[in-house]
């Protein structure tokens, strides 16, 4: 039994046997060439597609030399637009140029006056500035001597000023309570004056240290209207630690006489800005003159 070829076999034995059957057998040539026509195109297609390529080339070519001689003669027009306006450009250079060349020469001159002048002006500073040393020192002299003197005489104010300020001061407080008391008592006769009010002294004692963390006398200055009361601070001025007190000292009178607040009043011609926005975030009216008080709601 004979062997079976393998695929490898087969095509070797086609690729040696194929050129010389084209050869003898026409029919296995025309059979070649029409599996060949399948794939490429014959010779008239190939021709006929190459002379199309050839007429779009030159259509291309003849195009481009148009543009191109369009161009040039542009870039012709441009050339001369452009010598024109260089030779224009040319003029006014020179022109400019020898105008500059004049000021040019102007100014040498005058640089050379001021600095003929500069130096005449400097030979004289210098001449001024050795006077002045001389003079500087003479001052810097007198200066030490008389500062020895000055400070002498700051040695006897310090000695009088430590002397004096204990009875300065308590000049100040004594004369701040007076003033304080008095003002108290004017504003206390404006509003009786002025309104249908009475103005109340409370004194009580704070057992339990509610106000100043220690047992203390508290004061407060009551206006009395239709048997409401009314809280007022009457002082000369008011800090912010003022308003905190004024506050304990209000909520110890309504917790010991058990009595209602209608409302809180500062009054003073001197308050602190913070101290008026603490106050007024509290509730508390404040005004600088008693006649701002409204009492007839």
């Amino acid at each position: 039994m004979q062997k079976a070829l393998t695929k490898k076999e087969i095509k070797e034995i086609i690729l040696k046997e194929l050129p010389g059957l084209i050869k003898r057998d026409p029919k296995t040539r025309e059979f070649i060439l029409q599996l060949a026509q399948e794939r490429f195109a014959d010779k008239k297609k190939t021709e006929d597609r190459f002379e199309a390529l050839l007429q779009e080339i030159k259509s291309l070519r003849e195009e481009g030399e148009k543009r191109w001689q369009e161009n040039l003669k542009r870039l012709e027009r441009m050339e001369i637009e452009w010598n024109k306006k260089w030779e224009e450009n040319e003029k006014r250079w020179q022109e400019t140029q020898a105008e500059w060349n004049k000021k040019w020469e102007e100014n040498q001159k005058r640089w050379e006056e001021n600095e003929k002048r500069w130096q005449e002006t400097q030979a004289e500073w210098n001449k001024k500035w050795e006077e002045n040393q001389k003079r500087w020192e003479e001052n810097e002299k007198r200066w030490q001597e008389n500062q020895k003197v000055i400070n002498q005489i700051l040695n006897e104010i310090k000695l009088l000023h430590r002397k004096h300020d204990t009875s300065i001061g308590a000049l100040g407080a004594r004369w701040g309570f007076r003033a304080e008391r008095s003002f108290r008592d004017a504003i206390k006769g404006i509003l009786e004056e002025s309104f249908p009010v009475s103005v109340q002294r409370y004194h009580a004692m704070d057992e339990e240290g509610m106000v100043f963390g220690r047992p203390d006398q508290i004061e407060l200055d009551l206006i009395v209207k239709d048997g409401e009361v009314i809280i007022a601070e009457i002082k000369s001025s008011i800090s912010k630690g003022d308003v905190a007190a004024f506050i304990r000292k209000v909520e110890f009178y309504t917790k010991k006489e058990e009595r209602t607040v209608t409302r809180k009043l500062l009054i003073s011609p001197m308050i602190d800005s913070s101290a008026k926005e603490f106050a007024e975030s509290a509730g508390i009216e404040v005004y600088g003159y008693p006649e701002e008080v409204d009492f007839k709601n």
